[in-house]
């Protein structure tokens, strides 16, 4: 009797196993998806053509597009590196590289659902700004970050082998932002952080201190009442500094360094050092301090490169230190669509402070490589960086890690299938703070093209397919298939927040019949701010609809948030856009 009472157990686990992934794969398949059987990305930016590679020589950003908040460590020869993600999903994306120089994508650190879902957040909320470190003591890697989702807050993770995985997130009890943990030689760990002053203690508006706590690396979390202010204000509180932020500690030749951002990401954004006999303090600023800026030169230089800070140190090929932070490329009207991204320099560290090299004049496009290292980057599943072209036929049974979700992974609505990518599209629509069924890439030249073939026939006025152009749900560009009445039309509609707090006005800037018997090429381009979206019925000449458009509202300064703009692949049944005629 219990040998059938376990059969029949056994059978039911089996069918409602069985039954429940068939559900899932009926959750996301429809009857009508959206084929895509293609999608081209092409960079144009003039800044490559003017500087070319010579021999020995690479580019900065190392991480074009969105990539902001950069933290780095390093194992033997081994570097990681995260940045922020923000709403995108996976969360905190992270890079391996040799060399400093070549970096391959190793996806998200934080890619279970069950654990990070920012399903119900605005995209710049999130998780942002982690940090990433190394410790030789227990031989374990740790990630931590500030999740504004789901109840998380300061929240650690840990690897044996960042290429493998990571652990489930760890919540840390300590409010503030920015965290980052530090290990001493002799096993100890410590926590700094963002926060704001002690109640009553706010001097100015951007007035914020930087905090301290030791870490109990046995059971992972920090110590009750250690929490200590280390750095109140900046380098002068006197001339009221404005946030200080993303801090990280190191230790060399026997004292302890506190680098930290100051000045806000923007136009007065900086990079500023402290120095102590104590990882506790007291912490003295250099003398010298900015060791890195932008804030200083004229705005209509060329090739500008603004608003440099937010950086971490490491100990490159041959003992070189390098920095990693984040910096923007406006375009000529000084937008930054491209979002703030990830930059390299070499740090001179032969003084008693490290100093980037020439981080204190204009940025250039391009470095030097490190001794003994061959550029190999656009090669070999190394990320392409300069004017490049990518070209995805959704042919590859796995993905490539820079197509992503927004509040959601992108597995609950895509399907790849020998004709291409299925986008089966849920109910919301792009101006929803949801999961959308759409599959993104990150903008990451001034000067683009993105173009896609999409096979697609409405079947109600509630569907559309088609791309868009998105820096938030409240700025984009919608560009697609639908349908009114019996007829189909390709509509174009411009979505924008007058201000942050009011009603998102929709626009529709044209619309035209269309003919679905065959797929059709849609194409946005990008030239600077002017942005245009066309389309083709004979896959080779391209007619424009709208004509030419300014991408203000693709940018941070008119958008507001911290992303870049996002270029996807847009499918919903929520759809309520009316064509024009």
């Amino acid at each position: 009797m219990k040998k059938t009472r376990l059969i029949c157990f056994c059978f039911t686990l089996a069918f409602l196993s069985f039954t429940g992934l068939n559900s899932q794969t009926l959750k996301k398949k429809s009857k009508n998806p959206a084929l895509f059987t293609n999608a081209v990305y092409q960079g144009n930016d003039q800044v490559y053509k003017d500087f070319p590679l010579e021999a020995g020589e690479f580019y900065t950003p190392i991480l074009q597009g969105c990539y902001p908040d950069p933290a780095i460590t390093r194992k033997g020869d081994d570097y990681y590196m995260v940045c922020s993600s923000f709403a995108m999903f996976p969360g905190v994306p992270i890079f391996h590289s040799k060399d400093l120089v070549n970096w391959t994508d190793l996806g998200g650190v934080l890619d279970n659902i069950e654990e990070f879902n920012p399903h119900d957040t605005g995209i710049s909320a999130g998780v942002y700004a982690p940090g990433i470190t190394y410790n030789p003591h227990n031989d374990t890697f740790y990630m931590i970050v500030t999740a504004f989702t789901g109840g998380l807050g300061n929240i650690i993770v840990k690897s044996k082998d960042p290429k493998q995985g990571w652990g489930s997130p760890i919540k840390l009890d300590f409010g503030g932002i920015d965290p980052s943990i530090f290990f001493d030689d002799d096993g100890k760990g410590y926590i700094v952080h963002n926060d704001a002053p002690d109640r009553g203690k706010e001097l100015y508006n951007g007035h914020r201190v930087i905090k301290m706590w030791e870490y109990d690396v046995e059971n992972d979390k920090v110590i009750p009442g250690t929490d200590k202010i280390i750095v109140d204000g900046g380098v002068d509180i006197t001339k009221k500094p404005i946030w200080i932020e993303a801090p990280h500690l190191y230790k060399k030749d026997g004292s302890y360094y506190l680098m930290c951002a100051e000045g806000g990401t923007g136009g007065w954004h900086s990079e500023v050092i402290f120095k102590s006999d104590s990882p506790k303090g007291p912490f003295i600023p250099a003398p010298s301090n900015p060791i890195l800026t932008q804030r200083y030169f004229g705005k209509d230089r060329n090739n500008k490169v603004d608003w440099a800070g937010h950086a971490d140190l490491v100990e490159g090929p041959n003992g070189k230190y390098y920095g990693v932070f984040l910096a923007v490329r406006p375009n000529e009207e000084n937008r930054v669509n491209t979002g703030r991204e990830t930059f390299i320099l070499p740090v001179d560290w032969s003084g008693d402070y490290p100093v980037f090299e020439n981080g204190l004049i204009p940025l250039e496009p391009k470095l030097e490589m490190p001794k003994g290292v061959e550029n190999k980057t656009g090669q070999n599943g190394f990320l392409p960086n300069g004017n490049f072209t990518y070209t995805e036929n959704f042919t590859s049974d796995k993905l490539d890690y820079r197509w992503i979700g927004l509040r959601g992974q992108r597995e609950d609505f895509i399907e790849t299938t020998k004709n291409g990518l299925e986008i089966h599209p849920f109910e919301t629509n792009i101006k929803e703070v949801k999961p959308t069924s759409t599959l993104f890439y990150r903008q990451q030249h001034r000067t683009f093209t993105f173009s896609t073939t999409l096979d697609y026939t409405p079947k109600s006025e509630k569907d559309l397919a088609g791309v868009v152009a998105l820096q938030n749900e409240g700025s984009n560009f919608v560009f697609g298939v639908t349908k009114k009445d019996k007829d189909f039309y390709l509509v174009l509609e411009k979505n924008r927040w007058p201000n942050r707090r009011g009603q998102i006005i929709s626009e529709v800037l044209a619309s035209t019949k269309i003919d679905l018997k065959n797929p059709i090429k849609l194409k946005i381009s990008a030239n600077g701010d002017k942005y245009e979206f066309s389309y083709s019925t004979d896959g080779t000449t391209f007619k424009s609809l709208g004509g030419t458009l300014s991408g203000d509202i693709l940018s941070t300064d008119v958008a507001g948030g911290f992303t870049g703009c996002l270029l996807g692949l847009y499918a919903t049944n929520g759809n309520n856009i009316v064509p024009a005629e």
